[in-house]
């Protein structure tokens, strides 16, 4: 579209884009731009008097750009209207001013926090211990990733038997449409875990996965899995844990990674990326991590809705990963599970082809773990399946 029918102008009339057609060139929402003209930060070029369309020039695009990513980084509005309108050398130095207070008021965040963390990792428990069940799925295969793994627990003679319920697991991961296999699945005793890697040297995310099911024969969450290790102790032997799985990484790689820590007591989410930690309790599928991912943020943030999420651009630009040669910073939950529970792990492989609803009603459905694996495979093979996909499905009886 080069702009309303019937325009008639000047001998170079500006080219006028429509607002999907402009806001897909600038990267901002149709949402975001009617919100900015209410504001007067970015008036669109012309306006039909009897619909109230809106069209932008070309022109106009480096301040939307502009627009769009101080918004990514924060900024509020009336500041951006201050930037927008300076000269670039008076642009950079308010830049450079904001960036540092930015970084000062998250310093002070930062010690609160630690503040914060100290003061509850010292309290007194004053809850009941959390009943967990745990997805420890079968032990870990190195030898046969591709192949579907289902297991009882209850029954298993490889690892400790555990106090609490019986659980059941099934993994599964595929290689889909692409020309490697990047997405791996770890099934240990106590330790479940999904990996995406990301990287030039490949297999990144079967090297986390690995380093994690060393560090569980190593013994390292033994006072974790036990039960001898609370609160802060607990959360920070996980920590530990991914620092070892980020330094087994190659130079310049990366992977995310969400995993399971579990024992007869309580649940310990490790989540970095956007692969995806769900339970299914009574029917309800609740998702128990938080995607790192730009678009994440703008969802968050009312900027995006989460229908437009899904087809957004940047939805696989992640801006939280585990990579080699830095700090593993994972977010981490402790959560109460109990029998009648389902867990479930998937990388966006899954979750990023198959739509809420369908993959809500596959995991809260009827069947095993392993068929529930199986028919969520089948309905991302239906998608098209052109990525990498991973899942695992632990039940709790």
């Amino acid at each position: 579209m080069d702009g309303p029918a019937g325009r008639s102008g000047t001998a170079d009339p500006p080219r006028l884009m429509s607002i999907g057609d402009f806001a897909r060139a600038s990267g901002l929402t149709p949402k975001a731009l009617r919100l900015y003209d209410d504001s007067g930060l970015l008036d669109p070029a012309e306006v039909d008097p009897h619909t109230g369309y809106r069209w932008y020039a070309e022109q106009q695009l480096p301040r939307a750009r502009l627009v769009a990513r101080l918004r990514l980084v924060g900024m509020p509005l009336a500041r951006i209207r201050v930037v927008a309108g300076l000269g670039p050398a008076a642009a950079v130095a308010e830049l450079v001013s904001y960036g540092r207070q930015l970084s000062a008021d998250t310093a002070s965040a930062r010690a609160l926090l630690a503040s914060l963390v100290d003061e509850l990792g010292h309290a007194p428990d004053e809850e009941t211990p959390m009943s967990t069940d745990d997805p420890r799925p079968t032990p870990d295969d190195s030898t046969d990733r591709s192949t579907d793994r289902s297991t009882d627990r209850s029954t298993d003679p490889g690892g400790p038997a555990l106090p609490g319920p019986t659980l059941r697991c099934a993994a599964r991961l595929e290689q889909g449409g692409r020309a490697t296999q990047e997405d791996a699945v770890l099934v240990g005793t106590r330790l479940v875990a999904v990996a995406d890697g990301v990287g030039s040297a490949g297999g990144s995310g079967e090297r986390a996965v690995a380093a994690l099911a060393a560090a569980e024969r190593d013994g390292l969450l033994d006072g974790l899995l036990d039960g001898r290790l609370d609160g802060a102790a607990a959360l920070g032997a996980v920590e530990t844990v991914l620092a070892r799985a980020a330094a087994a990484l190659a130079p310049g790689d990366a992977t995310t990674l969400t995993a399971l820590a579990l024992h007869a007591g309580q649940l310990v989410v490790a989540h970095v990326g956007d692969s995806r930690a769900h339970l299914v309790r009574e029917g309800r599928l609740t998702r128990l991590t938080r995607d790192h991912t730009v678009v994440q943020t703008l969802v968050d943030e009312g900027r995006l809705t989460t229908e437009e999420a899904r087809s957004d651009e940047r939805r696989v630009q992640l801006n939280r990963a585990l990579e080699s040669g830095r700090p593993a910073e994972p977010d981490l939950a402790v959560h109460a599970v109990r029998p009648g529970d389902r867990l479930v792990l998937t990388t966006d492989g899954v979750h990023g082809r198959v739509g809420p609803a369908v993959l809500a009603d596959l995991l809260a459905g009827g069947g095993d773990p392993q068929q529930v694996a199986d028919a969520v495979v089948a309905a991302v093979e239906a998608a098209g399946a052109d990525d990498n996909l991973a899942v695992v499905v632990v039940d709790v009886a």
